[in-house]
């Protein structure tokens, strides 16, 4: 009987080579694959808000029940942005309290996560079309939800990047790799570190000509003072956490507070090429593709890191258990599709945002520099805490 159950989950994860991806999607039940029609989803999803912001606005003054929106267009393209949030939120938390807890792929719960695409399709739609017939008021208390919901996706990223950068770090120890690793290691090491400080030294240049741009200098001298003390306290005797994981972390906060100041509005001396903004040109269409892009490749590959937010994990893996955690997987989906909607809004309900913008705002740069210092703190705490716990354990004894 042992033979037979894991014989079929062998069949199972095999099924991508025996059959077309079209086959799959109609009959087969492969939770890899279904990863990507639900990555798939999040994209139209997060392109369908945009389209009913910079677009929408017209078509959405015909719908009875947005009479109560102020301020008619700005409002009903906030609103669009949430409704189209809350549709999405609302399919993949369903999705998360049916699948939550599936460890073995022979489950009926695996199938429903896996498979089942014509109903979760039309689920999807209807959960997507319900929030255009809600009054405002509720969609405005959703936005205020959606603000707390959005930072704890960005908790989440946060944490699974600093545990990839761990990660990565311990598998390249002098004890662990061979001379040739090292020599590669020092290379990744030294070119993080040159592009952090060229990075810095470019903020400089760019978001800070004259002296009057004294945010924006506290912003890129902060960051270089966090560079220096991640560098410091890994590199300390007692830590001795090698360079690799702070010059990595370096280019995390550096791209952070480059993201911090484009978010700013654009006015004054202090931002380049600021008069200029008014003008929807291709600079400005490809960056927001790219931003679009990185908001549905960031929710994916954090949703299938469920390992590193495992308490337990000495529990070793079976032939037949789930790939990946399918309730953590939707769940940062839904977190996401928060985060997606605070982006295209500038995390402000009430912020008029020009077409083909997503992230700019005030509240936005300030979000994205607690964001920088959150980040620092969570990995200082992670070289700190085995020291902690040692001496805990020291002094107990």
């Amino acid at each position: 009987m042992e033979n037979g159950e894991g014989s079929s989950s062998n069949e199972r994860h095999d099924v991508c080579k025996d059959d077309s991806c079209s086959r799959q999607f109609s009959n087969g039940s492969n939770p890899w694959m279904a990863r990507y029609v639900y990555g798939l989803i999040f994209l139209v999803a997060t392109l369908l808000a945009w389209a009913a912001r910079d677009y929408g606005s017209n078509a959405l003054k015909e719908v009875k029940r947005l009479s109560g929106c102020e301020d008619s267009r700005d409002c009903l393209g906030a609103e669009a942005v949430l409704r189209v949030s809350l549709g999405c939120f609302t399919f993949f938390i369903t999705m998360f309290f049916s699948t939550v807890g599936t460890s073995k792929l022979d489950e009926p719960r695996d199938s429903w996560h896996s498979g089942w695409w014509s109903a979760k399709i039309v689920m999807w739609i209807a959960f997507t079309t319900i929030p255009f017939l809600l009054p405002s008021g509720i969609i405005k208390l959703y936005g205020e939800i959606a603000h707390f919901g959005a930072g704890v996706f960005l908790l989440i990223q946060l944490i699974s990047i600093i545990s990839f950068i761990m990660w990565l770090n311990d598998h390249c120890r002098p004890e662990k790799s061979a001379e040739r690793c090292q020599i590669y290691l020092m290379l990744l090491a030294t070119t993080a570190y040159v592009v952090c400080l060229g990075g810095i030294i470019l903020m400089y240049i760019w978001y800070a000509p004259e002296p009057s741009c004294v945010l924006n200098i506290f912003f890129i001298t902060s960051t270089l003072v966090l560079l220096q003390l991640m560098t410091s306290v890994s590199l300390h005797p007692k830590v001795n956490a090698g360079i690799l994981t702070p010059g990595l972390m370096g280019l995390y906060v550096v791209f952070i507070c480059w993201c911090a100041i484009r978010s700013e509005p654009a006015e004054g001396k202090c931002i380049r090429n600021a008069g200029a903004t008014d003008k929807t040109d291709w600079l400005t269409i490809i960056s927001f593709v790219v931003a679009v892009l990185a908001i549905v490749i960031a929710t994916f590959s954090t949703g299938i890191d469920s390992k590193c937010f495992q308490f337990r994990k000495d529990r070793t893996h079976g032939q037949d258990d789930v790939p990946y955690g399918y309730g953590f997987f939707h769940f940062v989906f839904a977190t996401g599709a928060m985060y997606f909607a605070m982006l295209l809004i500038g995390w402000n309900t009430h912020l008029s945002m020009k077409k083909w913008t997503i992230d700019v705002g005030w509240t936005s740069t300030w979000v994205r520099i607690v964001n920088e210092l959150l980040a620092v703190c969570v990995y200082l705490w992670m070289l700190v805490a085995p020291l902690v716990w040692r001496c805990r354990q020291t002094e107990s004894t």
